[in-house]
């Protein structure tokens, strides 16, 4: 760690001896033209690591070159918190698997209000009383309101955190056999946008839905595992001739839908599907062949599955990798259920995950910023 804050002091002392050289060249103009916006990568990466957790937070609104530094930094070597949702209180619990400790904070803002996506450590969240949606940070307990907007029967999801400027907020719903309505909003804009798409069966949107969003596209997952996909650039919707992939034995017997998932990982978009009589399914979306590709082992990469949002990750410490993550944990807070490709087994042993007893929607996983923990 040392010798690489020792390059990261070079880059910058040259990068700087650089700006006094054209300094000297062009004049007091480059000096007047320059802004907090200019400062060297190396210097802001410096700073944002010494950022208490809020105010690097709050330093990533700044613009989209010090979010992106500040996101980096922040998110490095950090898994996923489970955070459980009460029912009749507002103390929620949060889950580090890294650490194996549980976390309480109450969190009166969200009383009567459901969980919808969660990206980047913050909380999409909608309140069916007065069709409230809004944006929840619960680490900074920042918040940040949408329009008024009603969510009858379907998911919703968001880009990338409501501080940037490119965050979208996107839901889908069917308004006929051909046709899906497809709504949009910007944090900051008074309305949403809603625009009818021809649709092509046999998609058909849902509530149970999975949404990730992928490189400028909202991918849709069915009921039935069938893919829209919603490229923002174009506003065009299309539903991918990829035919769903294979089943786990007795997918279809109880409660099916809560044993599948979607997310992402380095631009590939990838589906988990388990059952109670065979190991978890990963498979990978094949654009070039347009089908789905089985993987046998993910390699250095960890999944963290949970119904309204999952996740994916690198080298975390405490984390195994070639592993699925799942949202239950076991022995008081001792471990977390998760499968191992590598060992082809469930850990703990013999934990295979009945979503048939499990409500999908009591938890979710979260992204906390790096050093959460002295926030508890």
């Amino acid at each position: 760690m040392a010798g690489r804050k020792r390059r990261k002091l070079k880059l910058l002392d040259e990068t700087v001896a650089g700006d006094e050289r054209t300094t000297t060249e062009d004049g007091n103009e480059r000096l007047e033209l320059q802004t907090w916006s200019d400062l060297p990568v190396e210097l802001l990466d410096l700073i944002m690591s010494g950022l208490p957790v809020e105010d690097n937070i709050r330093a990533s609104a700044v613009c989209k070159r010090w979010h992106e530094v500040a996101v980096s930094v922040r998110a490095v070597n950090q898994s996923p918190w489970l955070m459980y949702f009460p029912k009749g209180s507002s103390l929620y619990e949060f889950y580090d698997p890294s650490e194996r400790k549980i976390y309480h904070l109450e969190l009166p803002e969200l009383r009567g209000s459901r969980v919808l996506h969660t990206k980047d450590g913050w909380l999409l969240l909608y309140r069916h009383r007065n069709h409230c949606v809004f944006f929840f940070n619960p680490f900074t307990r920042e918040m940040i309101n949408l329009p008024r907007f009603e969510l009858t029967s379907q998911g919703a999801a968001f880009s990338c955190a409501p501080t940037s400027t490119d965050c979208v907020v996107f839901t889908v719903t069917h308004e006929g056999p051909l046709v899906v309505a497809i709504s949009t909003c910007h944090p900051g804009e008074s309305e949403w946008t809603t625009v009818n798409h021809r649709n092509r069966l046999p998609f058909v949107s849902s509530f149970w839905d999975k949404l990730v969003f992928s490189n400028e596209t909202f991918y849709c997952l069915s009921l039935t595992g069938w893919v829209g996909v919603y490229y923002l650039p174009r506003q065009a919707w299309k539903v991918l001739a990829v035919a769903p992939p294979r089943y786990p034995e007795n997918f279809f017997a109880k409660h099916w839908w809560k044993g599948k998932f979607m997310t992402e990982n380095n631009g590939d978009i990838l589906i988990i599907y388990t059952s109670n009589d065979e190991n978890p399914m990963v498979y990978k979306l094949d654009r070039s062949e347009m089908a789905w590709k089985e993987l046998e082992t993910l390699g250095g990469v960890t999944l963290f599955a949970s119904f309204l949002s999952s996740h994916s990750g690198i080298g975390l410490p405490g984390i195994m990798t070639n592993s699925v993550y799942f949202p239950k944990v076991r022995f008081f807070g001792k471990r977390c259920i998760s499968y191992s490709f590598g060992d082809c087994r469930y850990y703990p042993r013999k934990q295979q995950y009945n979503w048939e007893e499990e409500d999908p929607f009591e938890n979710i996983w979260i992204q906390p910023p790096r050093g959460a923990s002295s926030l508890f």
